[in-house]
């Protein structure tokens, strides 16, 4: 049987969609529906599955996640697919998403305030993705160099808002605009440090756009009300079962 090792953050991971991947680790919120399992059970794969919540690029290649070792860890040469979803903890797409949403009285908060602010600073956002490119090439070499038998495929991120000019509430337009800057710009550069180092793109972001969170046929979920997610539904502002198996069915077509 073919070995496949799943690396990457939660939009990998699959928080909230049940069951739990077997084994996992509690703060992972690794599901045993996310799409590298549905691709494992799809393609007969031997899965490998060490995406967890809240990873980095530095989670992939050096440091350790909640006493974990780096995901980079899990390959052993024999590999045959590896696939990776990253780099949006770095750039912070998803917590920029979060504070957007948060009621207003919340956002002036003392303690919270001051990071609610550094997340919704554009400029802020853009040197976060000025550096990411090369985190990504980081990624993507020493994947290459790691599991040199494999098919190294970077799936990027699930789209997540609607087109320019439509509503996303409760975010308000100037985040959501923001929001929208911060997923294209990923997509753009996720795709050219695959294609930098040798490896392959899943563009799951392209293949959603119909599929925003606030559509009729929903990919991804939309913000918590009052910014408090619902116990055993899938975590807000990520990926439902419906969009795990859409980004499934892109990765068993590539292969």
């Amino acid at each position: 049987m073919k070995r496949y090792v799943a690396l990457g953050s939660s939009m990998a991971a699959g928080p909230g969609i049940r069951p739990r991947a077997a084994g996992a680790p509690r703060w992972s919120g690794r599901s045993a529906r996310n799409y590298a399992h549905l691709v494992a059970e799809r393609l007969d794969l031997e899965l490998v599955d060490v995406t967890f919540s809240g990873a980095t690029t530095a989670h992939v290649l050096s440091e350790r996640q909640h006493g974990r070792p780096p995901q980079i860890a899990a390959l052993d040469g024999s590999e045959s697919v590896v696939t990776v979803t990253i780099g949006g903890n770095d750039v912070g797409y998803v917590p920029l998403l979060m504070a957007a949403a948060l009621p207003r009285a919340v956002r002036g908060l003392p303690l919270l305030g001051g990071r609610i602010s550094e997340l919704l600073d554009r400029d802020t956002r853009d040197r976060a993705l000025a550096d990411v490119f090369d985190s990504l090439c980081a990624v993507g070499t020493a994947l290459r160099r790691g599991a040199p038998r494999a098919r190294v495929l970077f799936v990027d991120y699930l789209t997540i808002l609607p087109p320019e000019g439509a509503p996303a509430p409760p975010l308000p337009q100037a985040d959501a605009d923001l929001g929208r800057h911060v997923a294209a710009t990923l997509e753009r550069v996720t795709a050219d440090a695959a294609a930098a180092t040798g490896c392959e793109i899943v563009g799951a972001a392209e293949a959603s756009r119909p599929h925003h969170a606030w559509s009729a046929e929903p990919w991804t979920t939309t913000p918590a009300r009052y910014g408090v997610p619902l116990p055993g539904r899938p975590a807000p502002l990520h990926p439902n079962g419906a969009g795990m198996r859409a980004v499934a069915d892109l990765v068993a077509a590539q292969l």
